[in-house]
């Protein structure tokens, strides 16, 4: 253990508390001139070991900044993903600082709260996109950079010490259907004024080639809605605004009305709704009436993609949703990723639906694009480390494999150095890179004060 517990005006320091070694949780600490700067806030979500119980929901550990809280400047969110935001509403008293975000986001954690039973956090700020803004020694960009979700933002952090690129969650999309399409200058730009540290998502390193586009969803979707003539149910992430959008029109371009089962599906869209994404043609129909249209007039949203207990998708495959029941000849669509840990469940939701006689269409067995990630494959790393040329990249979000993995990545494009460590790690930047091994206590604990999160 360090016994220097705050950085000094020569040091930059990177601290995560979260989300480095791990997948979820992310909390992660940029220290300069004895502030600190906190870079999301989010909770992890784990199967139960107990059948058919609700989800586990942690928190990070916060020993380490609870004990230094008069030097936090804010709290920066740069999405709104749980991963990112969801341990916010719990944790906030504690240290009172302001937190900065894109107006979806903020409004997206306000809600959140409610849903929970948690007082909506105080000394909510909203930034412009593209604007630079000072917090105490931290002078910040906030960079439109695409996403499975609307205004995700990458920050660059430039302090007396050096500059951190963090790239929060993102991928290359130049046709993303909500948002900016990615802009090689931008960040060529940001490469040009000198990066010290890019600290960057893991997630897909070890996938070769390049993300694909989010509009690549739309072809085979609209394939798949012009053979069936009965209720079409999707499974998608709630998050995933610019694919709701995309099924939405082609739904009312078919004759459908669209509509929403699950409270997690109803927030986003509403906080999407209330920022002007939906396309004004599309037919939203409330839950309720749902049931009384014609089959072939039907396309819905249901939460439960990931096969949660008590989530729509789970209570329509046994029969046991309140607004509407399927038929033998209907849909099911799932247009999202298999969240590892997930498998089994998943299957069996499968396997429940064909007993039905239901069409299930998922990306195992559709054999063009029904889903596409929000994080950066190979080329993708590649291209953008050839953009920013950091000196030092510091790989986060992901196990350690995914770590090892965009290390090399970096490496073989020239970076002259990957520091890799773990929660809790201390990476020193300036004034000489290197990692401190378990600066600071970390770990997972329960979301206290919760209510049931049934999301039906």
């Amino acid at each position: 253990m360090n016994s220097k517990r705050k950085p000094g005006p020569d040091d930059l320091w990177f601290l995560p508390l979260g989300g480095c070694g791990e997948i979820g949780m992310n909390l992660n600490l940029i220290g300069h001139n004895s502030e600190w700067l906190m870079v999301d806030c989010g909770i992890n979500i784990t199967s139960s070991p107990v059948p058919n119980a609700q989800p586990l929901i942690e928190i990070p550990n916060t020993e380490f900044i609870d004990q230094q809280k008069n030097t936090l400047q804010g709290i920066l969110v740069t999405h709104a993903h749980e991963d990112h935001f969801g341990a916010i509403s719990s944790l906030w008293t504690r240290w009172r600082c302001p937190i900065y975000a894109l107006a979806f986001t903020l409004s997206v954690i306000q809600r959140k709260a409610l849903i929970r039973g948690l007082a909506v956090p105080e000394n909510l700020v909203e930034i412009q996109i593209g604007s630079t803004n000072q917090y105490g020694s931290f002078s910040v960009i906030w960079h439109p950079i695409a996403h499975s979700i609307p205004e995700n933002c990458g920050l660059e952090i430039t302090t007396s010490a050096g500059k951190i690129f963090h790239s929060g969650d993102w991928k290359i999309d130049r046709s993303p259907q909500i948002g900016e399409p990615f802009k090689s200058k931008r960040f060529a730009a940001i490469g040009q004024r000198g990066v010290d540290a890019f600290i960057c998502d893991s997630t897909n390193a070890q996938e070769p080639g390049n993300s694909l586009s989010e509009s690549e969803v739309e072809p085979t979707v609209k394939r798949i809605l012009s053979h069936e003539k009965g209720r079409v149910i999707v499974g998608c992430f709630s998050s995933n605004i610019a694919r709701i959008n995309t099924i939405a029109k082609i739904a009312t371009e078919s004759g459908r009305y669209v509509g929403l089962l699950g409270r997690s599906l109803a927030v986003m869209v509403d906080c999407a709704k209330e920022r002007g994404y939906f396309d004004p043609s599309i037919k939203w129909i409330d839950s309720q009436h749902i049931g009384y249209l014609p089959r072939d007039e039907v396309l819905v949203f249901a939460t439960g993609s990931q096969g949660e207990q008590g989530a729509a998708l789970t209570k329509l495959a046994v029969d046991l949703h309140p607004a509407m029941a399927l038929d033998a000849g209907d849909a099911v669509i799932f247009s999202s990723s298999i969240i590892p840990g997930n498998e089994v469940v998943i299957e069996r939701l499968f396997l429940k639906f064909e007993k039905l006689g239901i069409h299930v269409f998922h990306p195992g067995n559709v054999d063009s694009t029904l889903h596409v990630s929000g994080h950066p494959c190979e080329n993708d790393l590649r291209q953008m480390y050839q953009l920013i040329c950091p000196n030092v990249v510091i790989p986060v979000h992901g196990e350690e494999v995914h770590l090892g993995t965009n290390a090399d990545i970096a490496l073989s494009c020239g970076v002259n150095k990957a520091l890799l460590g773990l929660n809790g790690d201390l990476f020193c930047i300036s004034p000489e890179p290197r990692v401190i091994k378990g600066f600071a206590n970390t770990g997972r604990l329960p979301l206290p004060d919760r209510r049931n999160n049934n999301d039906t």
